[in-house]
């Protein structure tokens, strides 16, 4: 649309965006431990009040726990701190959430399943071979495995952005002189307009007004006098024929001056 304004506004975008991003990165790697801190309070919150409600954090827990096939923050023995198990009063960790288990004969609908079929009758599934890697270092493996590829995606990324920064600058520049070449020709269109043409420059002084000047003749007059002039020759004898037309030629010279500079 070559509007120089809404490209202005995209610019604007994307120049927040490649900082935003950068300073996100820079966030992240100068508070790391914080960081670190904050994420292990959280999954400690989140096994704690496992099972309480249907929430969010217990459905990211058990997405995490069944993909990455691992069980608690630092183990199994981590679910001793929720709540529910510790009302069973239980010394090792017999009763995990069922996604901590490779396959589950669910015949409670529970969220928590056992080994131990003795525990079917407080309404827990039997759940069968369970994981005893922590989901923290199952993570941690994951990023160490994938950092080239990550730090890779977002360096081309913000390359890409970086190139679409030159190209907006380019055509917003180029837009600019296209503007200013149109408005240019736009005012050489209107000096050169034919009454400014009139008013300015050298004066036509070879125009004669017909009315003003007596002598002024049209090319019809000159002609049919020219004309009038070869008969009269002709009906006097004289054969010259190349006398009238030079004649006729003075005779319409002035009109040609006069009107050929007009």
């Amino acid at each position: 649309m070559e509007n120089r304004i809404l490209l202005l506004v995209y610019l604007v975008f994307l120049v927040v965006l490649v900082l935003g991003q950068l300073f996100v990165t820079f966030l992240l790697l100068l508070n790391k431990d914080k960081i670190n801190q904050s994420l292990t309070e959280t999954l400690d919150q989140i096994i704690s009040q496992y099972g309480n409600s249907s929430d969010s954090g217990s459905r990211v827990m058990d997405n995490v726990q069944t993909n990455s096939e691992c069980c608690g923050r630092t183990g199994p023995a981590d679910w001793l701190k929720n709540s529910f198990i510790q009302t069973l009063n239980l010394t090792s960790p017999d009763v995990l959430p069922c996604s901590c288990f490779k396959s589950v004969q669910p015949a409670f609908n529970s969220s928590w399943c056992s080994e131990n079929s003795s525990f079917t009758e407080l309404g827990i599934d039997e759940g069968i071979e369970s994981f005893n890697q922590s989901c923290g270092q199952k993570i941690s493996g994951w990023l160490q495995e994938n950092i080239l590829t990550i730090v890779a995606m977002g360096a081309i990324l913000i390359l890409l952005q970086m190139v679409e920064l030159s190209i907006c600058a380019l055509l917003f520049r180029m837009f600019g002189e296209k503007t200013k070449q149109v408005v240019g020709l736009s005012h050489a269109h209107l000096d050169s307009s034919p009454d400014n043409d009139l008013d300015s420059g050298e004066q036509n002084y070879a125009f004669h007004n017909p009315d003003e000047d007596p002598n002024y003749m049209t090319a019809v007059d000159a002609n049919n006098m020219a004309y009038d002039h070869y008969n009269q020759n002709q009906a006097q004898g004289y054969q010259d024929p190349v006398y009238c037309y030079h004649d006729y030629q003075d005779q319409n010279q002035g009109y040609q001056e006069a009107v050929q500079p007009y």
